[in-house]
C-alpha cells in the first residue's frame, strides 16, 4: 500500500506534463494559424485573435505550467525544467502584459515552446 501512493502520484504528474505538452502545442497552433488566417486570408480576425481568448488561455497556461513543472522538478530533483520552464513562463507572462498583436504572438509562441520543452524534460527525468 505504501508503494501505491507514490506510484499514483508519479503517474498523475507524468500525465499532467503530457497534457501540458499538448496544451502548449495547441496554443502554438492557435497563434500560428490565427496569424496565417488573418495575414494571408484576411478571415476570422474577430474570433481567432480575440484578446480575451489569449489572456484567459495564457493565464490558465501559466497556472498549469507553473504547477506541473514545479511538481515534476520536486519529484525528480533536477533543476533544468525549472530554468527552461521559468523562462517560458516569463515570456508568456510578458505576452499577457503586452498589447494584442505580433509581439504578443511571438512572446506566446516562444514561451509555449520553452514550457513544452520543460514538460518533456520532466517526463524524461521521471523515467530515469
Amino acid at each position: 500500500m505504501s508503494e501505491l501512493i507514490p506510484s499514483l502520484r508519479r503517474r498523475l504528474a507524468e500525465r499532467l506534463d503530457s497534457v501540458g505538452v499538448i496544451l502548449s502545442g495547441l496554443c502554438m497552433v492557435h497563434c500560428v494559424a490565427g496569424l496565417f488566417l488573418i495575414g494571408v486570408l484576411g478571415v476570422g480576425g474577430g474570433v481567432l485573435l480575440d484578446p480575451a481568448i489569449h489572456r484567459f488561455g495564457l493565464i490558465a497556461a501559466l497556472i498549469v505550467g507553473a504547477a506541473t513543472i514545479g511538481m515534476g522538478a520536486l519529484r525528480h530533483g533536477h533543476k533544468l525544467p525549472l530554468a527552461i520552464g521559468g523562462t517560458g513562463l516569463a515570456l508568456m507572462a510578458a505576452a499577457v502584459l503586452t498589447g494584442h498583436g505580433p509581439a504578443e504572438a511571438i512572446l506566446t509562441i516562444l514561451g509555449v515552446l520553452l514550457v513544452a520543452t520543460a514538460h518533456v524534460v520532466n517526463i524524461r527525468r521521471a523515467a530515469c
